[in-house]
């Protein structure tokens, strides 16, 4: 059910499982919805883009291909036109995607939706809160009034920076919470894994000038829960698939899927070196990956680490 806003028209680009979830929400919410895939267009971009030239773009591919994505609308993107992704990434680069955005399209309203969200449970219309992040407050509430329903919920952030990297470290988390789990160590380490994982990410955060409070929200703990314990994730199948001994490429085919994790490793360790900020589970989870690191060992390694003198 709609809260009474304008019907908005949305470009939803990407027909994956996450841009397909959210254009049927939006549909549901009596918005008029244009889809368009790369692979398997859905319907001509020239076409999409002359419905309304105030349409709100929805950008839900691979990080990988954001700046594909980007480019390939430029000949359709006016001064009325708004963005906003779904995507959780880096570019190759290791750049924020809202960078991406500005670099491309200068003085454009921007936002980001991030949080604990799977496709599949949002396709099936139960309860999801997420949060979106924006440049332009009245785009922002905009969209949070767009996507308002029954069951789906947005809050509200400034904070484009920190929304994004909870995104990306949740999925490197997940990993080493589900090699833990896969060797068997139990809740207690699960717990203290997710728990130190937040650590790393807010110190990662307030280096790069995100709001600490995001990290206690939907889009920091929220989603960092979702993917590191619920079996629907991808990066936790992963991380439980090398637990059990087999090696990356085996769990990569077992999961059968994109694991953003694997890639977000790369980067995240790039990020980190680059602000100076010591990250060991990522570290763990990046030498098991690119350095040949047993799980068991990579585990050991983080429960045998020097104390440090204060938690924080």
């Amino acid at each position: 059910m709609s809260t009474g806003l304008t019907s908005q028209h949305f470009i939803v680009l990407g027909t994956g499982a996450w841009g397909v979830a959210l254009a049927t929400h939006l549909a549901r919410q009596q918005h008029a919805v244009t889809m368009w895939g790369h692979h398997a267009p859905a319907t001509d971009l020239a076409k999409a883009f002359a419905v309304r030239d105030d349409a709100i773009v929805l950008i839900a591919v691979p990080s990988f291909a954001f700046q594909e994505t980007l480019d390939r609308i430029k000949p359709y993107v006016t001064a009325k036109t708004r963005i906003v992704w779904g995507t959780k990434g880096l570019s190759a680069q290791g750049a924020f995607l809202h960078e991406l955005c500005e670099h491309t399209y200068p003085n454009l309203p921007l936002a980001v939706l991030s949080g604990p969200s799977f496709a599949a449970e949002v396709m099936q219309n139960l309860p999801t809160a997420v949060t979106i992040a924006s440049n332009n407050p009245a785009f922002g509430n905009d969209l949070v009034q767009a996507f308002y329903s029954d069951v789906f919920r947005a809050y509200l952030s400034s904070d484009i920076i920190g929304v994004q990297l909870g995104g990306v470290v949740k999925n490197v988390l997940a990993i080493a919470v589900g090699m833990s789990d896969g060797l068997g160590f139990g809740a207690n380490a699960r717990a203290a894994l997710i728990t130190r994982g937040l650590a790393e990410l807010s110190r990662l955060g307030a280096a790069l000038g995100a709001q600490p409070i995001t990290f206690m929200g939907l889009s920091g703990v929220g989603d960092m829960i979702l993917t590191c314990t619920d079996n629907q994730s991808r990066n936790r199948r992963f991380g439980l698939a090398l637990g059990e001994g087999l090696s990356v490429d085996e769990a990569q085919a077992r999961v059968s899927k994109v694991i953003e994790g694997k890639d977000n490793a790369k980067k995240i360790m790039l990020l980190g070196a680059k602000m100076a900020i010591e990250m060991p589970i990522c570290q763990q989870v990046y030498a098991v990956l690119y350095e040949s690191l047993p799980a068991s060992q990579a585990v050991k390694n983080l429960l045998t680490r020097t104390i440090p003198d204060s938690e924080f």
